[in-house]
């Protein structure tokens, strides 16, 4: 069965929209790729930069912060119990 010329036209044009969908999608890709390096930098300086916070203390001021902890946890459980 003979391909006709209106059939291998169209075919032809579909082929042409797709190369040319695909080359679209690539380049969009590209610079999706380009977007997400430049996030996970800036991510991986943030992460960088930022310090916990009991960095900034002194170990007296988180013994003390530790034992205010454990006095609320008792207090919460006493009046739980």
């Amino acid at each position: 069965m003979p391909v006709s010329n209106i059939q291998n036209e169209t075919f032809q044009k579909l082929l042409a929209q797709i190369r040319q969908q695909v080359i679209y999608l690539k380049g969009k890709n590209r610079d999706l790729q380009r977007e997400n390096e430049q996030l996970r930098a800036k991510l991986t300086e943030l992460k960088d930069n930022q310090s916990d916070i009991f960095s900034s203390i002194s170990e007296a001021e988180r013994i003390a912060m530790k034992h205010q902890v454990d006095e609320l946890i008792r207090k919460i459980d006493k009046h739980m119990n």
